[in-house]
């Protein structure tokens, strides 16, 4: 590829569940900085935030359908972006319920419901759509820092707590999977926010809160190897 090529590259970022909140505030500071944005959402009826962006991007945000829980939404997802090359694939999901009962009292059902959300579909996303990633791109998901296994000193939130813990675990395997190629991985520990899932109580807003974390994000870019990170770059304990 010459040089002029090069520097008229410009990267693609596929943010999957970037409907609203920090997906949909990612999406727009990727923009923001340069990039090309595809940005998933779970329905196929109702306008969203990332709509709303896409109409002000000028053909540089495309939105796509995916429920990250309907493994049968992966196959078509991946043949309409398979003349896309992506610099960094991302996937932001996250549920929880029963956050002060403790795990042996928590039903079946809410059980997998958690897990499935924030462990297994993720890694279904990735390891369906990672062929799309260019050899020397990023790979990462929303992780949190409840789940680190060492930091876990008070208790509370165990689902939710175990479903991250148990996506650290997997994504680690696909990176290991992984280990002979120049791609990056990286897990996010974003701390508290204001969101739907992180309740009006938290500490941090989405507006300060998100360009740390895309500049986490791009100082990976081109760097092998898993890290699992917080929101200033620091390395969170497994």
């Amino acid at each position: 590829m010459s040089s002029n090529a090069t520097e008229q590259h410009t990267p693609t970022a596929l943010i999957v569940g970037a409907s609203r909140g920090l997906g949909q505030a990612m999406a727009a500071e990727f923009l923001a900085r340069g990039w090309r944005v595809i940005g998933t959402v779970r329905g196929t009826a109702a306008r969203t935030p990332l709509h709303d962006l896409a109409d002000r991007a000028e053909g540089r945000v495309t939105v796509e359908h995916l429920d990250i829980n309907e493994p049968d939404h992966l196959a078509p997802l991946h043949e309409r972006l398979a003349d896309r090359r992506l610099d960094l694939l991302f996937v932001n999901a996250g549920t929880t319920n029963n956050e002060q009962t403790p795990i042996g009292q928590v039903a079946t059902d809410d059980f997998v419901e958690v897990m499935v959300t924030n462990a297994l579909s993720p890694m279904r996303v990735i390891e369906a759509l990672e062929d799309l990633v260019s050899p020397t791109g990023l790979i990462g998901a929303m992780s949190s820092g409840q789940g680190s296994i060492t930091n876990n000193t008070t208790a509370g939130r165990e689902v939710y707590r175990g479903s991250k813990a148990a996506l650290n675990m997997f994504m680690r395997s696909f990176a290991v999977r992984q280990a002979g190629t120049q791609r990056g991985f990286a897990l996010l520990a974003p701390g508290w926010i204001r969101t739907a899932l992180g309740g009006p109580d938290a500490p941090y807003t989405v507006e300060e809160s998100v360009p740390l974390l895309v500049d986490v994000l791009l100082s990976r870019l081109g760097t092998p190897g898993l890290a699992y990170l917080d929101r200033w770059g620091r390395t969170v304990p497994w």
